[in-house]
């Protein structure tokens, strides 16, 4: 692979990323799958635990790795149905393996605003997002992902 295809592989995988989050925050199940490769593996454990404090505001919500495109979309969404929330991360460390693989570590910041049924009103996080890409069916896709979080701020009702 030859530095313009390095470079325009990072773009995209940049590109993908920022789907993720859109997904995510529209809750928009039909991108989500896009942006997953078939056999992705999500692992949020302890995403919804404070590191200083161990509380964990999601008790074992958080607490198994999913497998499967398909399954991952759907749960994503639905987990995140009746929640507000905004995702950003910023600057990337991209590393392309080969002309099918990467991986990358993202810091991320996010903000969850929970409805009237929640015991906080909301959670605002601060970690890393590290995840590992296959070139699939033409396109770059997140075939892994691991959140870990350095912080979360919760605000009470």
């Amino acid at each position: 692979m030859d530095a313009l295809q390095r470079l325009l592989a990072i773009e995209e995988i940049k590109t993908v990323k920022a789907r993720y989050f859109r997904a995510l925050d529209q809750k928009d199940e039909a991108l989500m799958r896009e942006v997953f490769a078939d056999d992705v593996e999500l692992d949020y454990r302890g995403a919804t635990t404070d590191p200083a404090t161990g509380y964990n505001f999601a008790g074992d919500a958080t607490d198994v790795v999913h497998r499967g495109g398909d399954h991952s979309a759907r749960l994503v969404v639905a987990a995140m149905a009746g929640i507000v929330s905004v995702h950003h991360a910023s600057t990337p460390e991209i590393e392309i393996l080969d002309e099918k693989n990467a991986r990358a570590i993202w810091p991320m910041a996010d903000r969850l605003t929970f409805g009237e049924n929640s015991p906080i009103r909301a959670m605002i996080g601060y970690g890393y997002y590290h995840e590992t890409y296959v070139h699939e069916r033409g396109k770059w896709r997140i075939r892994t992902l691991r959140l870990t979080r350095l912080r979360l701020d919760f605000l009470p009702r």
